[in-house]
């Protein structure tokens, strides 16, 4: 068994050593991922990097913590990629409700590639008007922003926050471009990958100082030991989740399609039980880190809106939990039905043949399919719930870096397995392509 195991990596090492469209898309997609770290390094003008490290520092245990978390550093040094890939996000969200809603952008995305690039052209309109909001908040917010050691933005005015907004616009607009190349000429998603980039950047950090908590006796070490724990039991909790299908039984009988007779055959349509997979979660954090930013920004903390924020919209708040499980709930629904059409589904098994046993082609298959997704969507949300709330508890409680929340969890254990498919199927696509060639070979 052993040997076989060994000759087994063995094939899989050889085959990747044989695939050089896989070691250039690795390579490129590390260049890529590259620039994007180097860029998080480049700051805004008339920012002054001590004042900003010092509020940042201050900073770091509350909500505006999220939204560093998912930029990779880059707001804690107000750099030209602070805003990051988010508007572009915000912007995906937007664009999906509308085409549901407006029946002109949905036959445009019946229309194929034409239609599709559209809907892609007026998603980075809209991320374009997006981005420079969300800048000219952010600048206004910097300028109000002070610590002990003085204010972080050295010369406020019209022209900072002009700058500001083109900068941070320019930069979301750079970093969804190497998202888009990541996307075509690398490995897996590029946005999620530039997440879990940002995520995994700032991980030796988050454990150093998690560490430096139980040494100076902030958290004890059995505490320290069930949060360890914890973490590996809710790693392995979303690897079983994110595997776990329901398989549909479909049944194709017996055809005859010109001369050739097909026989009868059976196979399964498998339905991942998180259908909406990492989104939900991301788009929960998105939103409710607009309520963040204006509280770590404010000058004005005995505000009723900053009092409302901090006393209801923290980190372990009932309301706030409400309101994240709430997200969670309604992203899952929307984007499980966008992922998943039970009619298109349905209608593509009765062009082929497929029979869903005790179900008739057509509006009753696809009502069972219906049937099905809803209740998987359900579990599911109970599971990104679980999985989100309660390390939740644990960062209000001890002040756990975000780093080792449920979301960044999430994210890190999707895109790994994700990326560990794309490289299968790069590494069995060119199995296959040597096989037939040498097929071809001994033809002749």
């Amino acid at each position: 068994m052993l040997s076989g195991r060994i000759n087994a990596r063995n094939e899989q090492n050889s085959m990747f050593a044989k695939s050089a469209d896989l070691r250039t898309r690795i390579l490129f997609t590390l260049m890529m991922l590259l620039v994007y770290r180097l860029g998080t390094y480049i700051p805004l003008p008339s920012i002054n990097s001590a004042v900003l490290f010092q509020f940042a520092s201050s900073q770091a245990a509350g909500m505006l913590g999220i939204f560093n978390m998912f930029a990779g550093g880059a707001l804690e040094r107000m750099s030209i990629f602070s805003l990051n890939i988010m508007p572009y996000i915000t912007a995906s969200i937007i664009m999906q409700l509308i085409t549901v809603a407006f029946k002109e952008l949905a036959s445009l995305k019946k229309e194929g590639d034409a239609g599709r690039k559209k809907i892609s052209q007026y998603t980075k309109y809209l991320t374009i008007f997006l981005a420079l909001f969300q800048g000219y908040g952010l600048a206004v917010g910097a300028e109000h922003a002070v610590s002990e050691l003085g204010s972080v933005v050295t010369n406020p005015g019209v022209m900072f926050r002009i700058t500001a907004m083109i900068s941070l616009m320019g930069g979301t607009m750079f970093v969804m471009w190497l998202g888009d190349q990541i996307t075509n000429r690398g490995i897996g998603n590029g946005s999620s990958i530039i997440i879990f980039c940002g995520i995994v950047s700032g991980l030796p950090s988050a454990v150093a100082t998690f560490f430096d908590l139980g040494k100076t006796g902030a958290i004890s070490t059995l505490m320290m030991l069930f949060i360890m724990l914890m973490a590996i039991a809710l790693v392995g909790l979303i690897v079983f989740m994110e595997k776990a299908q329901r398989r549909v039984l479909v049944q194709y009988p017996k055809r005859q399609v010109g001369n050739r007779v097909y026989k009868a055959d059976s196979t399964h349509l498998p339905l991942k039980l998180n259908t909406a997979g990492v989104i939900p979660p991301i788009f929960a954090n998105s939103i409710l880190s607009f309520p963040a930013t204006i509280l770590a920004f404010s000058s004005d903390k005995d505000g009723v809106v900053s009092q409302f924020i901090g006393s209801y919209l923290s980190h372990g708040k009932p309301l706030y939990i409400f309101v994240y499980i709430s997200l969670i709930a309604f992203f899952s629904f929307f984007y499980s039905s966008v992922v998943f059409n039970s009619e298109e589904t349905a209608d593509s098994l009765r062009k082929n043949g497929g029979i869903v046993l005790g179900r008739r082609p057509g509006k009753h298959t696809a009502e069972f399919f219906d049937y099905i997704i809803s209740r998987l969507t359900v579990l599911g949300i109970v599971y990104m719930s679980f999985v989100c709330v309660a390390p939740e508890l644990m960062i209000s409680q001890y002040a756990v870096p975000f780093y080792l929340g449920g979301t960044s969890l999430m994210i890190v254990v999707n895109v790994v397995i994700d990326l560990f498919t794309q490289i299968q199927t790069h590494m069995l696509t060119a199995q296959y392509a040597g096989l037939l060639k040498k097929a071809r070979m001994q033809g002749r």
